[in-house]
Protein backbone atom coordinates (compact mmCIF):
# COMPACT_ATOMS: atom_id res chain seq x y z
CA UNK A 1 0.00 0.00 0.00
CA UNK A 2 1.10 3.37 -0.97
CA UNK A 3 1.85 6.07 2.21
CA UNK A 4 2.18 9.46 1.89
CA UNK A 5 5.10 11.38 2.18
CA UNK A 6 4.89 14.05 4.03
CA UNK A 7 6.85 17.17 2.63
CA UNK A 8 9.32 19.88 3.78
CA UNK A 9 7.38 22.36 6.41
CA UNK A 10 5.32 19.32 8.09
CA UNK A 11 6.25 18.92 11.76
CA UNK A 12 6.83 15.32 11.86
CA UNK A 13 10.19 15.64 10.29
CA UNK A 14 11.53 17.61 13.17
CA UNK A 15 10.59 15.61 16.06
CA UNK A 16 13.14 13.03 17.03
CA UNK A 17 11.77 9.71 16.93
CA UNK A 18 11.37 6.64 19.94
CA UNK A 19 12.89 3.43 19.53
CA UNK A 20 10.47 0.86 18.93
CA UNK A 21 10.79 -0.98 22.22
CA UNK A 22 9.34 -4.10 20.88
CA UNK A 23 9.01 -5.19 17.04
CA UNK A 24 5.48 -6.37 16.36
CA UNK A 25 3.62 -7.69 12.92
CA UNK A 26 2.67 -4.29 12.43
CA UNK A 27 6.25 -2.51 12.15
CA UNK A 28 6.67 -5.49 8.98
CA UNK A 29 3.78 -4.68 6.90
CA UNK A 30 4.99 -0.69 7.98
CA UNK A 31 8.02 -1.69 6.32
CA UNK A 32 6.76 -3.37 3.22
CA UNK A 33 4.42 -0.15 2.77
CA UNK A 34 7.05 1.64 2.88
CA UNK A 35 9.16 0.06 0.72
CA UNK A 36 6.68 0.25 -2.03
CA UNK A 37 6.30 3.95 -1.34
CA UNK A 38 9.92 4.24 -1.67
CA UNK A 39 10.20 2.15 -5.50
CA UNK A 40 7.17 4.34 -6.84
CA UNK A 41 8.90 7.65 -5.63
CA UNK A 42 12.18 6.20 -6.87
CA UNK A 43 13.81 6.57 -3.56
CA UNK A 44 16.58 4.59 -2.33
CA UNK A 45 15.93 5.56 1.26
CA UNK A 46 12.70 6.10 3.30
CA UNK A 47 12.37 6.71 7.36
CA UNK A 48 9.18 6.51 9.54
CA UNK A 49 8.97 10.06 9.86
CA UNK A 50 8.74 10.78 6.32
CA UNK A 51 5.46 8.11 6.13
CA UNK A 52 4.43 10.24 9.26
CA UNK A 53 4.92 8.30 11.86
CA UNK A 54 7.99 9.50 14.62
CA UNK A 55 9.57 6.05 15.34
CA UNK A 56 13.03 4.65 14.62
CA UNK A 57 12.23 2.42 10.98
CA UNK A 58 14.16 2.72 8.18
CA UNK A 59 14.18 1.07 4.71
CA UNK A 60 16.52 1.66 2.36
CA UNK A 61 17.37 -0.29 -0.78
CA UNK A 62 20.70 0.70 -3.20
CA UNK A 63 20.10 -0.33 -6.82
CA UNK A 64 22.65 -2.41 -8.18
CA UNK A 65 23.64 -0.37 -10.44
CA UNK A 66 24.84 2.31 -8.08
CA UNK A 67 26.54 0.04 -5.69
CA UNK A 68 30.05 0.49 -4.75
CA UNK A 69 33.14 -1.26 -6.38
CA UNK A 70 34.40 -4.16 -3.60
CA UNK A 71 32.72 -5.13 -0.77
CA UNK A 72 31.32 -4.37 3.21
CA UNK A 73 32.28 -5.75 5.81
CA UNK A 74 28.92 -7.09 7.35
CA UNK A 75 29.15 -8.46 11.36
CA UNK A 76 33.19 -8.92 10.61
CA UNK A 77 32.98 -10.43 7.11
CA UNK A 78 33.09 -9.18 3.58
CA UNK A 79 30.51 -9.53 1.65
CA UNK A 80 28.46 -8.24 -1.58
CA UNK A 81 25.74 -4.80 -0.83
CA UNK A 82 23.54 -7.01 -2.55
CA UNK A 83 23.58 -9.41 0.21
CA UNK A 84 21.52 -6.90 2.73
CA UNK A 85 19.20 -5.24 0.71
CA UNK A 86 16.48 -4.42 1.29
CA UNK A 87 17.49 -3.08 4.16
CA UNK A 88 15.24 -2.47 6.73
CA UNK A 89 16.36 -2.00 10.43
CA UNK A 90 14.94 0.08 13.89
CA UNK A 91 16.63 1.72 16.28
CA UNK A 92 20.36 2.69 14.44
CA UNK A 93 23.48 3.31 16.00
CA UNK A 94 25.83 4.90 13.83
CA UNK A 95 29.39 5.87 14.06
CA UNK A 96 30.08 8.03 11.01
CA UNK A 97 33.52 8.41 10.39
CA UNK A 98 36.88 9.28 7.67
CA UNK A 99 37.37 11.81 5.40
CA UNK A 100 34.54 14.74 4.93
CA UNK A 101 32.88 13.88 1.44
CA UNK A 102 30.57 16.47 -0.63
CA UNK A 103 28.24 14.94 -2.69
CA UNK A 104 25.03 16.19 -4.11
CA UNK A 105 21.93 15.00 -2.03
CA UNK A 106 18.03 14.82 -2.71
CA UNK A 107 15.39 14.15 -0.52
CA UNK A 108 11.67 12.20 -0.93
CA UNK A 109 10.54 14.89 1.77
CA UNK A 110 11.83 17.75 0.12
CA UNK A 111 10.85 17.21 -3.74
CA UNK A 112 12.82 18.81 -6.67
CA UNK A 113 15.59 19.97 -4.52
CA UNK A 114 19.20 18.79 -4.45
CA UNK A 115 21.94 20.25 -3.02
CA UNK A 116 25.56 19.57 -1.86
CA UNK A 117 26.24 18.13 1.30
CA UNK A 118 29.53 17.52 3.27
CA UNK A 119 29.73 13.66 5.35
CA UNK A 120 31.97 11.81 6.45
CA UNK A 121 33.03 8.87 3.95
CA UNK A 122 32.34 5.95 6.31
CA UNK A 123 30.08 4.56 8.66
CA UNK A 124 30.20 1.68 11.37
CA UNK A 125 26.60 1.21 12.10
CA UNK A 126 24.78 -1.01 14.51
CA UNK A 127 21.49 -1.77 13.52
CA UNK A 128 18.79 -4.27 14.30
CA UNK A 129 16.51 -6.53 11.62
CA UNK A 130 13.03 -6.15 12.26
CA UNK A 131 13.64 -10.56 13.69
CA UNK A 132 15.86 -9.10 16.21
CA UNK A 133 18.99 -9.83 14.48
CA UNK A 134 21.96 -7.45 14.96
CA UNK A 135 23.59 -6.11 11.72
CA UNK A 136 27.19 -4.66 12.46
CA UNK A 137 28.13 -2.53 9.19
CA UNK A 138 31.46 -1.15 8.14
CA UNK A 139 31.12 0.78 4.67
CA UNK A 140 31.65 3.76 2.98
CA UNK A 141 30.12 5.24 -0.27
CA UNK A 142 25.93 5.92 -1.22
CA UNK A 143 25.22 2.95 1.60
CA UNK A 144 27.41 4.89 4.35
CA UNK A 145 25.63 8.52 2.77
CA UNK A 146 22.16 7.01 2.72
CA UNK A 147 22.69 5.58 5.95
CA UNK A 148 23.58 9.16 7.83
CA UNK A 149 20.72 10.86 5.64
CA UNK A 150 17.92 8.00 6.80
CA UNK A 151 19.26 8.27 10.75
CA UNK A 152 18.91 12.23 10.27
CA UNK A 153 15.58 11.75 9.65
CA UNK A 154 14.56 10.02 13.00
CA UNK A 155 16.81 13.26 14.83
CA UNK A 156 14.37 15.64 12.62
CA UNK A 157 17.26 16.97 10.58
CA UNK A 158 16.77 17.02 6.75
CA UNK A 159 19.69 17.30 4.48
CA UNK A 160 18.84 21.24 3.87
CA UNK A 161 20.13 21.57 7.49
CA UNK A 162 23.97 20.55 6.35
CA UNK A 163 24.46 22.37 3.36
CA UNK A 164 26.72 25.18 3.17
CA UNK A 165 25.52 28.61 4.38
CA UNK A 166 26.29 29.89 1.02
CA UNK A 167 23.62 27.12 0.12
CA UNK A 168 21.39 28.01 2.62
CA UNK A 169 21.15 31.32 0.78
CA UNK A 170 20.61 29.70 -2.54
CA UNK A 171 17.64 27.88 -1.17
CA UNK A 172 15.97 29.74 1.08
CA UNK A 173 13.44 31.06 -1.73
CA UNK A 174 12.58 27.65 -2.83
CA UNK A 175 11.89 26.02 0.99
CA UNK A 176 9.79 29.09 1.54
CA UNK A 177 7.92 29.12 -1.78
CA UNK A 178 7.55 24.75 -0.74
CA UNK A 179 5.98 26.07 2.78
CA UNK A 180 3.67 28.52 1.05
CA UNK A 181 2.67 25.89 -1.20
CA UNK A 182 1.44 23.87 2.37
CA UNK A 183 -0.43 26.44 3.14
Amino acid sequence: MLLEIKQYGDQVLREACAKVEKVELEHSTLAVNMLETMYAAQGIGLAAPQVGLGIQLVVIDIPEEEEEEGKIVVNGEEKDMRSIMPLVFVNPELEAYGKEELCTEGCLSVRNIRSQVSRPARVRAKLQKLDGKILELDCGGLLARCLQHECDHLRGVLFTDRVSSAAKVTLAKRLKRMLNLRD
